[in-house]
């Protein structure tokens, strides 16, 4: 079975149609995850488009949006960074004093002043590490 980044390499360099004349084309089918493909694809100019275009379509099958995306992106090495959420203590902080999730911690972080964060802080220290 090929790793999802394998899906994507074919689509943007290799060409090579992952799905069709395999050993097992219903298993390559069900490897291919075509949020992460259309991810990928979103972070390039020339390919955002049709990345989109999947999203809209993605009650689609697999194998249809896999062989579009390979029959109509041009072939070009891609690579880029996944952008990942900055690490906040703060928000930690707010999760683990008052049990939320990390949207509602994010949400509280902006209510709530400096000095009542730090107060918060200083509840979960005990003797100087932290709980």
């Amino acid at each position: 079975m090929s790793k999802p980044f394998d899906y994507v390499n074919s689509v943007n360099f290799s060409k090579e149609n992952m799905m069709r004349n395999t050993e097992n084309d219903e298993l390559a089918e069900k490897g291919y995850d075509p949020f992460l493909t259309n991810r990928s694809l979103s972070y390039f100019d020339d390919t955002i488009g049709m990345a989109n275009e999947m999203n809209f379509r993605h009650h689609a099958d697999k194998i249809l949006q896999y062989e579009f995306l390979l029959n109509t992106i041009r072939k070009r090495k891609r690579f880029s960074k996944w952008i990942k959420p900055e690490k906040d203590d703060t928000v930690k902080t707010l999760q683990e004093f008052y049990g939320y999730s990390r949207r509602k911690a994010e949400e509280a972080a902006n209510v709530l002043s400096n000095g009542q964060i730090n107060e918060i802080k200083n509840k979960l220290e005990q003797g100087g590490l932290k709980k």
